[in-house]
């Protein structure tokens, strides 16, 4: 059993990288031949090359001569290899991406650069679509063909998408591979497992005897739009919207160890990997080894107690000292979906929803939810209907026929309020007092200055009716920047008056993300995890929320909407509105 550290790896991409710019330049082919032998010495070891280099026995590897041992012990003691590092500043790096290109060797780009000033992505498209690309020799219409396909894989390789759209694909192809014969056990791992609020790709472990079969048979799962790898223990695939799914089969013995290698993050391993080293073990994606004996690799539990230390949930891997808080039995006890007594700001067809309020109430109910708060949009956002004051009077009462109609579910009346340029509100306090919670938010001057929207914010905050500032930084992940605000005011301010930051749930917003949550609760803020649900069917998207909070470190403490009822009417009277 191998305990090949991920080091070894690093280190073989380096000179595999550098053979690649050697042939770019046009070097002497055996000088390139060394680099690729010694990436391919570095991928096979099954020791770590730190160890090897710490026992002075690198000159035993074949093919690592005397220059390559100093560009080896050099990256493992500074992180860096200047020679590496001065060849990279030599080429382009747009002329590096092009090796991604499936179907483009080193020598063709080369070509391609030499002949046509090719040094980009950009550059190979332009050449493809004037009929330059034609005119280099060696370069045929079939040729062509497979570069455009290239390209197109390239792109949706490098696509990133959201948490939101990820996550339920994800639990569908877990659900299929469950479902093949021989799969005992299954997983998702990396920056999905993570739940980051975006995604590069998705990486799937299971448990099984017959790899190749079950890789064959995700490989031509109903959903695969493009096969790209098919192995004895590994699989790609891409998906029909890009998203690239790899399938790794292992043993029982090496499950957990991989499983917390490929969960991640970097950063997180790096710190368990000097964390082993300093215990005089070695942890890699096959298990905890002591020397080359494995002690443990079955389980993520036993490879944490090993080191002496709680299991983290995966939430927390980021290295932003949850190893520490581990060690020193310190971790939170997270946030969970159970926890949520009710969802603050959802929205009905009185403005721009789908459905009526008693309909949201009934699936807030099946939620298992004390309560539910109905926050259509104010006057001034006409564009979402937004509700005039006689209108908001009469969902008023409409809602209080409702509370005396339902059981087991409470409705309460609240608004989303527009926050104007000046950051009055967009109701007078007649209408804001009658409310049982205003949400306040901002949803035009998105390109006002920083003070001028902070400024707007910290008013409202102010305002004595206001009770959670919804989704505080107007972002939209991949379509819309936040807006220019001193978060670090407006924190202070919601802690001054007692005021909750909202995590917006809806899948594209995850707004406030989950470091600015975690400095807010710090700072003693409260935070609300509320969908800003359209329809009933988005109710669900409370646990988006909840992976931010969790990733931002957030207790049932910090959150608003794990009170009872009784609590949350409390919270919200504590204002003495008049």
């Amino acid at each position: 059993m191998s305990a090949q550290e991920s080091l070894n790896s690093a280190i073989a991409d380096i000179f595999d990288e550098m053979g690649q710019i050697l042939e770019l330049q046009g070097e002497n082919v055996f000088k390139i031949r060394a680099y690729y032998k010694a990436a391919l010495v570095l991928r096979d070891l099954s020791e770590d090359i730190a160890e090897i280099a710490k026992a002075d026995r690198l000159n035993e590897l074949p093919g690592i001569g005397t220059e390559l041992s100093k560009k080896i012990v050099e990256f493992i003691q500074t992180g860096k290899m200047s020679a590496y590092e001065k060849l990279k500043s030599q080429v382009p790096e747009g002329l590096l991406e092009l090796l991604e290109i499936s179907g483009l060797g080193p020598k063709t780009v080369a070509k391609l650069n030499k002949i046509l000033s090719i040094n980009n992505i950009d550059d190979l498209k332009k050449a493809i679509e004037n009929g330059s690309l034609a005119t280099v020799p060696g370069i045929r219409e079939k040729t062509i063909e497979n570069i455009k396909r290239g390209i197109e894989l390239f792109y949706m390789r490098r696509k990133r998408i959201l948490l939101g759209e990820a996550l339920p694909l994800a639990e569908d192809i877990i659900n299929a591979i469950k479902k093949i014969k021989g799969v005992r056990h299954t997983d998702s791992a990396g920056s999905l497992r993570r739940m980051k609020e975006t995604i590069g790709d998705v990486d799937i472990l299971a448990i099984a005897d017959n790899g190749l079969e079950v890789v064959r048979a995700f490989s031509e799962l109903p959903f695969v739009h493009t096969v790209l790898d098919v192995g004895e223990t590994k699989g790609s695939i891409l998906l029909k919207n890009g998203l690239q799914v790899d399938l790794r089969v292992l043993n029982e013995d090496e499950y957990g160890s991989a499983l917390l290698y490929f969960t991640g993050s970097k950063e997180h391993n790096i710190h368990l990997r000097t964390l082993a080293k300093d215990r005089g073990l070695k942890i890699s994606e096959y298990g905890i080894f002591r020397g080359e004996k494995w002690i443990c690799g079955k389980t993520e539990q036993e490879m944490y107690v090993k080191l002496r230390m709680k299991w983290i949930p995966p939430e927390l891997r980021e290295d932003r000292g949850e190893i520490e808080a581990s060690l020193n039995n310190a971790l939170p006890e997270l946030i969970k979906p159970s926890d949520i007594q009710g969802d603050l700001h959802v929205h009905s067809k009185w403005s721009d929803g789908r459905n009526s309020i008693e309909e949201i109430a009934n699936a807030a109910k099946k939620f298992g939810y004390k309560y539910i708060a109905i926050c259509d949009h104010s006057q001034a956002v006409k564009v979402a209907n937004g509700l005039t004051i006689d209108r908001i009077k009469k969902q008023m009462d409409e809602i209080d026929k409702l509370n005396k109609k339902l059981k087991g579910i409470t409705i309460l009346k609240g608004s989303e309020v527009d926050i104007k340029p000046n950051g009055e509100l967009d109701y007078p306090e007649s209408i804001l007092k009658k409310l049982d919670i205003v949400v306040a938010a901002i949803h035009s001057g998105f390109k006002e200055s920083k003070e001028q929207i902070t400024n707007r914010i910290l008013q409202a905050i102010e305002n004595p009716y206001v009770d959670i500032i919804a989704h505080p930084t107007g972002r939209v992940i991949n379509q819309r920047d936040p807006y220019a605000v001193d978060l670090e005011l407006v924190i202070e301010k919601a802690a001054e008056y007692n005021k909750v930051l909202e995590i917006n749930s809806y899948y594209d917003r995850l707004d406030l993300n989950d470091v600015n949550a975690r400095n807010a609760a710090m700072k003693g803020v409260m935070l609300s995890i509320n969908t800003d649900a359209h329809k009933i069917s988005e109710l669900n998207m409370i646990r988006f929320g909840i992976a931010v909070a969790r990733r931002g470190w957030l207790t049932k403490k910090n959150v608003l909407n794990t009170f009872s009822l009784q609590q949350l009417k409390k919270f919200l009277d504590r204002k003495n509105r008049k």
